[in-house]
């Protein structure tokens, strides 16, 4: 606890996160902290998921909120709505000890209605997929007037969501605000063009584990197998993994599908993540994986945005991802929070070249891994 009160933290959340068993602040908490608590600022901050980002922005942001005030004083920006659920939580989690400070959670695929009333209660900060949040703001269901501080979390994310224009919209309409604070994985150019436009160019600006891209506790490894090979490849090691939990990500929707009836015929308990899904179905999927009723969960990569669940030890790519950051994404989903897991791509002899691409890409290197004899 006393590690976070030198960071400059207010023990009453100390001692929340303190029971939350955050005891060591991670490293881009320590450089995060103490800067966003010592002023009004722009900041810019680059970190792969998994390295405690919301306890970094999350906590100054909690320090700059007055109760006593009954209105919207912080807006969040995330890529998709678990994300933001998950945000709303761990927010809500932080201010045990604290004056109450309400949190509201808005997003598309639900009834805007629900939420608008949601809104009519007291809320200090906003947690916003940003298509949902110019809805409200187009039907003038939200005010945002007093924000002081914007945050955008996993920025790349919502870039390559295609939310650009949402994200300007935006940010012009809260271009006068004292802390704008940006944090993304990766540093696209479309990232830098949004830092330009729309951050002071005096924003401090932070990246951690300069060497590597790719959280350092993530053991990446490859496995040469022909094409029909992969489903028996993949049901050995869940074999050898029963007990532990992870994900299995394919390219396409038709993949994740095939793949996953592919899995409960061998009788493997899953379901595919996928684009084309209701959202009604995505919850009951997640529902489903968070209580630990399946020990993997299949996916593809855009409908695998912002999950973040505990303790998955494992994340498999059965099919190669097209771009660096979806590599990135996908491999993050593992070894959150300081523990360790492993990111294991079934590769044929071809795809040795995109595997070393990552390697000089991310700056990451991997150990390939021999078949089983078995």
């Amino acid at each position: 606890m006393k590690q976070f009160e030198k960071l400059g933290v207010d023990k009453k959340f100390c001692k929340a996160i303190n029971e939350m068993n955050i005891v060591e602040p991670t490293e881009i908490q320590e450089q995060v902290i103490p800067a966003l608590l010592q002023s009004n600022t722009d900041l810019v901050a680059q970190a792969q998921t998994g390295t405690g980002k919301t306890a970094a922005y999350g906590l100054p942001l909690l320090h700059s909120i007055n109760p006593n005030k009954k209105v919207v004083q912080g807006l969040i920006l995330c890529p998709t709505r678990e994300l933001g659920q998950q945000i709303a939580k761990q927010l809500f989690k932080f201010t045990k000890y604290s004056d109450k400070i309400f949190t509201e959670a808005i997003f598309g695929g639900a009834q805007i209605e629900k939420q608008i009333n949601a809104l009519r209660r007291p809320t200090h900060i906003i947690v916003a997929t940003p298509g949902r949040l110019i809805e409200l703001l187009q039907r003038k269901a939200v005010d945002l007037k007093d924000v002081s501080t914007v945050i955008l979390d996993e920025a790349d994310e919502m870039l390559s969501m295609g939310f650009k224009k949402e994200l300007d919209q935006i940010l012009k309409h809260l271009e006068k605000i004292d802390n704008k604070w940006l944090f993304s994985a990766t540093m696209p150019d479309g990232i830098r063009k949004i830092v330009n436009n729309h951050l002071s160019k005096n924003a401090i600006r932070i990246e951690v584990s300069k060497k590597s891209i790719v959280n350092k506790n993530i053991d990446h490894q490859f496995l040469i197998c022909e094409e029909a090979e992969k489903l028996n490849i993949l049901l050995q090691i869940l074999k050898i993994e029963k007990g532990n939990r992870g994900i299995v990500f394919c390219k396409t929707k038709v993949a994740a599908t095939t793949l996953a009836k592919q899995l409960n015929a061998k009788n493997i308990k899953t379901d595919a993540i996928q684009g084309d899904l209701k959202q009604i179905e995505r919850d009951k999927i997640m529902r489903s994986f968070k209580k630990g009723n399946m020990q993997i969960l299949v996916a593809t990569d855009l409908a695998a945005r912002g999950i973040d669940i505990e303790d998955l030890s494992f994340v498999i790519h059965y099919q190669l991802p097209d771009k660096d950051e979806y590599y990135t994404h996908r491999s993050g989903r593992t070894a959150r929070a300081g523990k360790k897991g492993y990111s294991l791509a079934l590769i044929t002899s071809k795809e040795i070249k995109s595997v070393r691409h990552f390697e000089k890409a991310l700056k990451i290197s991997f150990k390939q891994i021999r078949r089983s004899k078995n």
